[in-house]
């Protein structure tokens, strides 16, 4: 026994004004697959559960084919299978819960400190930086930012080894003292 499956009540009663649209079910596929693809994007987030939907929902129609006796209602059909699938689909999603003396909490990240703290030192050194004379900026900058020896700093300044030396010596005692980096040492 076979049951009828979309059948309009205007065309139900005369089997001569049935009307076969798509010879075939890859036929049908073919001209109607973006147009469905576009109703499945509409009721899933991500491009591939649509695609997926699409495909179960085919399947469904392809199953019925030899009993759905009007190819004009076929759109109807598939959407109909399209959100009957998504609403089972969201159905069965099971989000287990367990219940625990303690919130587990994030290992701390390799390295230690939190990445907002290091923004905040790297700005607050940059600040220090900044209120150096030029000269022991350039010094500080080229000896431990750009990582140059004390002679390559010395060549590239134009100053002796021993001018170097004690310009940084200086320029690091001042960052040292300076308050705001402090605040954020402690």
């Amino acid at each position: 026994m076979t049951t009828t499956v979309c059948t309009s009540a205007s065309t139900a009663a005369d089997p001569a004004t049935q009307t076969l649209a798509y010879p075939s079910f890859a036929s049908y596929v073919r001209a109607r697959q973006p147009v469905l693809l576009r109703t499945a994007r509409s009721l899933t987030a991500n491009p591939s559960d649509a695609e997926d939907l699409l495909q179960t929902a085919l399947t469904k129609t392809y199953v019925a084919w030899e009993r759905i006796e009007d190819h004009r209602a076929l759109d109807g059909y598939v959407r109909r299978a399209l959100l009957n699938t998504r609403t089972s689909q969201w159905r069965k999603r099971k989000v287990d819960e367990f219940v625990c003396e303690e919130l587990p909490e994030p290992e701390p990240v390799p390295g230690g400190d939190d990445p907002a703290e290091q923004q905040a030192l790297h700005d607050a050194m940059w600040r220090a930086i900044q209120k150096l004379p030029a000269r022991q900026r350039a010094m500080v900058v080229l000896r431990y930012y750009e990582d140059l020896s004390e002679v390559q700093t010395a060549e590239v300044l134009g100053v002796s080894v021993g001018t170097v030396k004690s310009a940084v010596s200086r320029a690091l005692g001042k960052l040292r003292e300076d308050p705001e980096l402090g605040l954020v040492r402690q």
